[in-house]
């Protein structure tokens, strides 16, 4: 059993923790119960309370004995008796269920809407008769009164079959492109239809007219919800002969609880007269859940009062209590990625769960002073924090005070400016807001103005700030000169706006070079620091002479020949050409072709050379150990022919 509150609500999960298979012997039960703990903290109210695969719908009956549930795959319905808390009978069907309804108190009448459009009917003793809806349904109520069962789907229009005639009634025509749900007010007997638009059309059965329209989407959104889509009706239950629930697709309404199971809900059901309910989901096993604030514990398991109360009591500590939520990054800072696939670490979501107590041993062993560290910012604060009764001065944080500086100034001039527009008002500033008290704080939010990032933003930075200082005093200047036109009414002139515009180009072009200067600046201390790591790592090759080796094939004449090669690669092809036409290595001559010949010979690799010579002396090899053959003569052997053979 788990436990879990929302709103403050309790909510039992009764089919929470491991099943166990029938076949299994009592003594093998007794050994998994004293090993596992959710093995020995289970409920099983109902036995084999689960489908093969999926659970698509469930029901309870009037009487409340009988709790029924369709599911897949293959299609079946099952039966279970409360009263023996278990299975009492199987039925398999030709297609999966979309709803189903019981007409009687037990489970003797019984009707199937199908996924291909067919209604079947049941007795107690089985199958009994089949039909079919022009339309795909989605959902179908009984009218007690008149035996009608009304369909309702993909269509505008509420199919009508009477059961005591057996046949098909006038249908009822509908404004909605296609209805969702729909329920019938079991004390007067109102028809109510969920539409896809978002509105809830009532008829009256008697008269087959519709008596009212509530328009549940648009009253459903509200100036501060968000919603994604149109909010079609997806639920709809009577309470009573006033009260009504609507449940819209985009998830408006007033939450009294949630549940969250670990597979999806298809279908719901509570028990009679009692707090406990029940869900189809996609997952073979169906849950009970037990919610004490709904109502009571029902009579066949009345127990669960009593165990309730006895955990109310004594309150146990969540499982979530005893572990650690930690990130893949956590566990490098910590060096515990070794441990990821092993029992001490559980996937869940984006991170792991491990034991707090093994989180809080590494945790001191990675930073032995981080309770110290710890215990001296709280002491700090709170000294801080009786510091603040006394009289205030104007002082800078402790955290980033060139950036506390710059906004004071800035503020300032605001002000001023906003005294000289309107008295009173002025603009609020960053260091009186607490929502960025941290930054000025916590040692943690120091801007580094070393960094690479701050070097190339800065100059944008400044360059904003200081557009902003010029518009401040332009608004001034501005101002300034509408008084004196007032008082003297003699306009005076102002600069232009092509002034204007050649300022701020010049302020633009001026940011640009400054952040290609830092570029620059950056290249040359990244060249800097990796010659320091290659001096620290050889330190003796600084102190020790250079030497150089001469590829074969070339003579060495000075170190001059190096300078030239250098200048000769980054000449282009024109000077290359000449300078070698020069020298002598380049030979031109007329040919039908053309006038221009280049003679050049390939340069060979060592590793060629060296290939080429060992071919060379393996051929060698050869023709000294090879033997000369020709003092053997060819012998003819004797075959079937006449001839004498000679050797």
């Amino acid at each position: 059993m788990q436990v879990s509150s929302v709103n403050n609500v309790k909510i039992y999960n009764l089919s929470h923790g491991k099943s166990l298979p029938e076949w299994l012997s009592d003594r093998k039960k007794r050994a998994l119960q004293k090993k596992d703990v959710d093995v020995r903290r289970r409920i099983e109210l109902i036995q084999d309370f689960e489908m093969p695969t999926v659970c698509t719908s469930i029901r309870v009956s009037r009487d409340g004995q009988y709790i029924l549930a369709a599911g897949t795959y293959k299609p079946r319905v099952r039966c279970y008796d409360t009263h023996q808390l278990s299975l009492k009978f199987e039925r398999c069907l030709d297609s999966d269920v979309v709803a189903f309804e019981i007409l009687s108190d037990d489970y003797s009448k019984l009707v199937f809407l199908h996924i291909d459009r067919y209604v079947e009917f049941h007795s107690q003793h089985g199958f009994y008769y089949k039909t079919r809806i022009p339309k795909f349904g989605r959902d179908f109520s009984y009218h007690y009164p008149s035996c009608d069962l009304y369909f309702v789907g993909a269509s505008s229009e509420i199919y009508r079959l009477n059961l005591e005639q057996g046949r098909f009634l006038n249908s009822l025509q509908t404004s909605a492109v296609e209805v969702n749900v729909c329920d019938i007010n079991p004390v007067h007997h109102l028809f109510a239809a969920g539409t896809l638009e978002g509105k809830v059309e009532c008829w009256d059965p008697r008269v087959r007219n519709r008596v009212g329209l509530l328009d549940c989407a648009l009253s459903s959104v509200t100036e501060g919800t968000e919603v994604e889509g149109l909010p079609s009706i997806s639920a709809l239950k009577f309470n009573g002969s006033l009260g009504m629930a609507v449940g819209t697709s985009t998830g408006q309404g007033k939450v009294f609880s949630s549940i969250e199971p670990q597979s999806n809900i298809n279908d719901m059901c509570v028990y009679p007269g009692s707090g406990m309910l029940f869900t189809a989901n996609e997952d073979p096993k169906m849950n009970t859940f037990y919610v004490p604030a709904l109502g009571p514990a029902p009579r066949w398991c009345s127990f669960l009062d009593n165990l309730t109360e006895e955990l109310e009591e004594n309150p146990e500590t969540t499982v979530y209590d005893d572990y650690k939520f930690v990130t893949r990054k956590d566990l490098e800072n910590l060096g515990l990625t070794h441990l990821i696939g092993s029992a001490l670490l559980r996937a869940y979501m984006h991170g792991f769960f491990m034991d707090i107590r093994l989180y809080h041993k590494v945790k001191t062993l990675a930073n032995p002073f981080a309770y110290e560290e710890y215990r001296k910012d709280k002491i700090r604060q709170k000294i801080e924090e009786s510091r603040t009764q006394r009289v205030q001065l104007k002082t800078l944080p402790k955290v980033n005070k060139e950036l506390a500086i710059k906004l004071m100034e800035e503020g300032e001039e605001e002000n001023e400016l906003g005294n000289r527009k309107k008295k009173g008002k002025t603009s609020t500033n960053i260091l009186h807001d607490d929502r960025f008290k941290v930054m000025f704080e916590n040692p943690d939010y120091q801007v580094d103005e070393q960094s690479e990032e701050y070097r190339l933003l800065n100059p944008i930075v400044s360059k904003v700030s200081q557009k902003r200082r010029k518009q401040l005093q332009q608004l001034a200047q501005q101002e300034a000169e509408l008084r004196k036109e007032e008082e003297d009414e003699e306009p005076e002139g102002r600069a232009s706006s092509e002034e204007e515009e050649e300022s701020s180009d010049d302020d633009d072009k001026s940011w640009v070079e400054e952040v290609r200067e830092q570029r620059r600046l950056l290249r040359v201390e990244e060249r800097e620091r990796k010659y320091k790591e290659r001096k620290q790592q050889d330190p003796q090759s600084q102190n020790q002479p250079r030497f150089y080796q001469i590829k074969a094939g070339e003579e060495f004449r000075s170190f001059k020949d190096v300078a030239r090669k250098q200048k000769m690669q980054k000449a282009s092809l024109e000077e290359r050409l000449k300078l070698e036409e020069q020298s002598g290595m380049l030979n031109l001559s007329d040919t039908a072709v053309g006038s221009k010949q280049l003679t050049f010979t390939l340069k060979k690799s060592e590793k060629q050379r060296s290939q080429q010579q060992a071919e060379r002396d393996h051929h060698e090899e050869r023709r000294k150990i090879r033997r000369a053959a020709g003092h053997l003569h060819s012998r003819r052997g004797r075959g079937r022919g006449r001839g004498r053979g000679r050797y």
